[in-house]
């Protein structure tokens, strides 16, 4: 298994949402000490049982966003074969867990991130964050942040070599919005260029969106257990495809 050791700090993804399972789990042992004493333990253990499902749900979620996403998008970024001068954008960077990882792979290159900085998707979520993250993992001089919208980046057409994006584009309401991020990430993409996405919800429609503006080599797959937030139901799949030249 890969290990990849970060000395920043990139707190929670979606916080709200592990706050909500944490939760059900106090809510379910309560409700079980109830039914046990009010009924019996008979109907008692089933809230018990819910709990220990949600509990497990937790852990999954806390490795997910603690460590299985670093090892995944390690894993990720070395596929792409890397020559170290790319000029790579990260969509939806927040506080630099891919960023900073794409930025140690490009010695010669630079790692751009564009962001709203909410901390409803990400906890603590600031571009200051971000600066002092780059500097624990050693990359500030590789690295630009831009706050910006998705489907209205800030860059001119043909910008980049790489886009990549992490448990992002699934934030933008509606799927028209959706769709409009995919866009601009191939327009400012330079032909040639690789895109990779990794999503949950959604992945499918990037998928067809990038067949639909002609991009090639378009692929769809798994990233498995590692990031899963919660369970298999809400499980990551990478989008890949490739700008024709």
């Amino acid at each position: 298994m890969i290990t990849v050791r970060r000395r920043g700090s990139y707190g929670v993804d979606a916080p709200y949402a592990l706050f909500g399972l944490a939760c059900t789990v106090v809510g379910m042992v309560f409700a079980g000490i109830g039914v046990t004493f009010g009924v019996g333990i008979e109907f008692g253990w089933i809230p018990f049982a819910v709990a220990a499902v949600n509990l497990v749900s937790v852990a999954l979620y806390l490795h997910a966003t603690r460590r299985g996403k670093f090892a995944v998008w390690h894993g990720l970024l070395d596929d792409l074969g890397l020559r170290g001068d790319e000029r790579l954008l990260d969509l939806g960077c927040g506080r630099g867990a891919v960023l900073l990882l794409a930025a140690e792979r490009l010695p010669e290159g630079r790692a751009v991130g564009v962001d709203l900085w909410r901390s409803v998707d990400q906890s603590g979520n600031a571009i200051s964050v971000t600066e002092g993250n780059a500097e624990a993992e050693g990359v500030r001089d590789r690295i630009e942040l831009r706050t910006g919208d998705m489907t209205a980046l800030p860059f001119d057409d043909a910008s980049f070599d790489v886009i990549v994006s992490s448990l992002a584009i699934h934030n933008i309401k509606g799927a028209d919005g959706r769709a409009r991020a995919i866009d601009e990430a191939v327009r400012v993409l330079r032909p040639g260029g690789r895109l990779l996405i990794a999503d949950i919800s959604a992945a499918d429609a990037y998928r067809r969106r990038l067949t639909e503006l002609g991009l090639a080599d378009v692929r769809l797959r798994p990233l498995g257990w590692r990031m899963w937030w919660g369970g298999p139901w809400m499980s990551t799949r990478a989008v890949s495809a490739v700008k024709p030249a």
